[in-house]
């Protein structure tokens, strides 16, 4: 891998950091969801620190260069992570469909409630 890229990466890597301790600091983004780009953070700049390690890694698995092993290793650890966005969005969006039924079915007995009294007097 070139020094060239390496610097990059590891420049990249600490402004996303910085970005997301911001986030944080301003009370924009919650602390759970910025764990997951700091950690990636710090295995890019580990990557760049210790090209030895990705080098190895991409010869055991059979890759010509280490930054297509770069490549992959994001590529795969963003789908991950895209899918279990995907899990949370549908477990938010049945939430969201089983209050809107109760909220609704409250709001209907409320109005049953004052048609009775309206009706008693």
């Amino acid at each position: 891998m070139s020094i060239i890229l390496r610097i990059l990466l590891i420049i990249v890597s600490i402004l996303c950091m910085i970005i997301m301790m911001r986030k944080i600091r301003h009370s924009k983004f919650q602390i759970q969801y910025s764990l997951f780009w700091i950690i990636l953070s710090l295995v890019l700049i580990a990557m760049a620190i210790f090209p030895d390690v990705l080098v190895m890694m991409s010869d055991v698995i059979g890759i010509q260069s280490p930054v297509n092993m770069i490549f992959l290793a994001v590529i795969f650890i963003l789908l991950v992570k895209l899918f279990y966005l995907n899990i949370q969005i549908s477990q938010l969006e049945y939430k969201v469909k089983e209050l809107v039924q109760k909220l609704a079915l409250s709001e209907h007995d409320d109005l049953k409630d004052i048609d009775d009294k309206n009706i008693k007097e």
